[in-house]
């Protein structure tokens, strides 16, 4: 999908909802895609992390794009796959295979486990991007990668070619973090990729941001993208806190089918489901985020 309009606002990086079997619940993913662009979302990632990519076999990672990249299709939204590894041919063989698809980007990680130089890095990116028929958003994130990459790589990263933006998730608001978004960077949108600090990202003039926890008060946070509301922030980053409180999409997942929005709150292997202390946790955290559909003290009986 070809979009004439510049990479930025709030992207959501979708979960898989599961059904009682297992199964890949079709109908509950397609409800959530077109819940989240009903909120002011401008795009949505399949198969990110949040969406337990590695757990998803070939068929499975084909359903969840075809069902994510046809509702973007209809709603003329930003679709970003996730794909690449920490092998250069394998990345490139996975962007070979969304040609002809939906798909307007490819988020494409930092090579982990592999803990490659910073020139290594920018090299890979480079390979990819010669042959990738879609832009890519490199994923920084360094406490998955084992890999963290100074100010000097990222501006060499964001001058390839083909690069249109990074999703930013280093932990914080460091000197090479400021420095990035103060640079001058055309055609190349900084996107805050972690949740709690992303308020922060945005008044520092991130673009937008690709955030797990928009699945939640999705409209709250294209608020605080347009406004930059202080108190609003402050709010949704304690709510990402919540969510955040164990690994990733567990709680989430919980919240929601807390609001009968995906038929359970199933994770795969080796993530565990999330426990009840965390879901109220979050539920209260909704609440005093201004949700006022959300009935908290009913949803935490009922959830339990």
């Amino acid at each position: 999908m070809d979009l004439d309009r510049p990479l930025g606002g709030i992207h959501v990086p979708l979960i898989t909802p599961f059904d009682a079997d297992g199964t890949v619940a079709a109908a509950a993913l397609e409800g959530l895609a077109h819940s989240a662009l009903d909120g002011g979302a401008a795009g949505l990632v399949a198969l990110g992390t949040t969406a337990e990519a590695a757990t998803l076999d070939a068929e499975e990672r084909g359903t969840v794009t075809a069902i994510v990249g046809r509702v973007c299709r209809e709603r003329g939204a930003w679709l970003t796959v996730g794909a690449g590894s920490n092998d250069t041919r394998r990345s490139g063989a996975e962007l070979r295979a969304l040609a002809g698809t939906e798909a307007a980007a490819a988020l494409v990680p930092v090579p982990y486990f592999t803990r490659p130089s910073e020139a290594g890095v920018v090299a890979h990116v480079e390979a990819l991007a010669a042959d990738s028929p879609v832009p890519l958003i490199i994923y920084n994130i360094p406490y998955r990668t084992g890999q963290t990459l100074g100010i000097e790589a990222l501006l060499r990263l964001a001058a390839i070619p083909g690069v249109v933006g990074v999703k930013h998730a280093v932990g914080g608001i460091d000197q090479d973090t400021v420095a990035l978004l103060g640079a001058e960077l055309p055609g190349f949108a900084v996107l805050a990729g972690d949740d709690v600090f992303a308020p922060a990202l945005l008044a520092l003039g991130a673009a937008g941001a690709v955030l797990a926890s928009a699945h939640l008060l999705t409209e709250r946070w294209v608020e605080l993208a347009r406004t930059g509301d202080r108190a609003l922030g402050h709010r949704l980053a304690a709510l990402a806190a919540a969510v955040f409180a164990e690994p990733n999409p567990t709680v989430i997942k919980a919240v929601l089918h807390a609001h009968g929005r995906i038929p359970g709150p199933g994770v795969r292997l080796p993530l565990l489901p999330a426990g009840g202390p965390s879901l109220e946790t979050a539920l209260r955290a909704w609440d005093a985020a201004g949700d006022t559909r959300v009935r908290t003290h009913a949803l935490i009986g009922e959830a339990s």
